[in-house]
This record gives structure tokens, sequence and C-alpha cells, in this order.
């Protein structure tokens, strides 16, 4: 199964406070947005890519770190909502160490992105052009995040998401290679595959 992928959205996060509740507010996701995902592709999240999760036990973290909960769906303190933007995100912020330190660096600028922890569950990949499209349609929302650096800071999963699909649609791939420009193509997705997995994720630090 293919492991958790993390993307960001750097289109800031604002706090909000009114009758003693502290709220942090933001887009996790952006729809219609062209992100280059480390050179080996471009990926597009469609209008409707959260619509089935709205409703699911979704858990809002500091930095994609379980062990640091600042809010949840099924609690209340986390609320999920897709409009013609993207995936808008308000978290209820706790009187915890976490959430103190949280708001504090948000309230002063130090922290300024929001981001999300997914599985695909509909894609379809464009091969015709170079790099490769890549539009998600669906996902299986594990959390989201604030995040101090708001960047796409994970390439590998998405790189063996690439060659998962081309493994399952020979067809498709082997027609949209002709398609393009062969000898160029062929050049780049042999060099995309053979380093592959073989590539260290990298994240700024």
């Amino acid at each position: 199964m293919t492991k958790l992928e993390k993307r960001t959205a750097s289109t800031g996060v604002e706090v909000r406070a009114a009758e003693g509740v502290r709220t942090l507010v933001g887009y996790a996701a952006v729809f219609n947005s062209s992100a280059d995902i480390g050179g080996w592709f471009t990926e597009i999240i469609a209008p409707g890519s959260f619509s089935n999760q709205l409703g699911a036990d979704v858990r809002a973290l500091v930095d994609h770190d379980a062990g640091r909960v600042i809010g949840r769906t099924k609690s209340g303190t986390l609320r999920l909502a897709e409009d013609a933007k993207g995936l808008k995100v308000e978290i209820d912020v706790p009187n915890t160490s976490d959430g103190n330190d949280l708001w504090e660096l948000v309230s002063r600028g130090d922290i300024s992105g929001m981001s999300f922890g997914f599985r695909v569950t509909k894609e379809l990949w464009d091969e015709t052009v170079e790099p490769p499209v890549r539009t998600i349609q669906a996902v299986e929302l594990a959390e989201v995040s604030a995040v101090a650096f708001p960047a796409y800071d994970d390439t590998e999963i998405g790189k063996r998401s690439l060659q998962e699909w081309r493994e399952a649609h020979p067809d498709e791939s082997a027609a949209s290679d002709s398609a393009a420009a062969p000898k160029t193509r062929a050049v780049h997705t042999k060099a995309r595959l053979s380093i592959g997995l073989d590539l260290k994720l990298r994240t700024k630090s």
C-alpha cells in the first residue's frame, strides 16, 4: 500500500479569538493549483478531492507529529470544509504546551503554513507532457497540520505512485510515451525510474 504523502499549501494561517476560544484558520490544500513535485511531476488537486472525508475522524497535528495532537474532528475541535478555494481548516487551539506555543508562534508569524497527510484513492496521470501531470481526484485524509516550512517536502512516495500507476496501466503509459518526443521521453523516464526509490526523501530543515 502506498504510504502517507504530505503536501503543504503556502496560503498562510491566521488566528481568531472569540468568547474565550482560540481558533487557527487556513487552507491545508488549494484546488487547481499546479505544484512541482521535486521536478519529477506536476501535481494538481481537483475540487471535490476531500468531499468524502469531511465526516471522517481526522486529527490536527503540529508538523505532522502524531504525538502533538491539537484537534480532532470527532471531538469538534477540528472542522473541515471544502469551498471554491480548497480544503479549509479551523482548529480550536487547546490550552496545552503545544497549543499555547503554536498560538504564540502563529501570532508572531513564525509559523505560517498548513499541510495535510493523505493517501490517494483516485488519480489521473497525463504522460503526454514532460514532466507528467498527476491530478488527484480523491484522497483518504489522515491528518492536517500547522507547519513551520510550507513546502512540498515529500517526493519519493509520489514517485512511487507514478511507478505503480505505470505498472498497472502499461498500455496507457506506452501510448502516452509514443505521443510525446520519443527519445527525450525515454531518457527522462529511464532516469526517473532508475533513481526512483533510491532517492532519499529530502525535506527543508
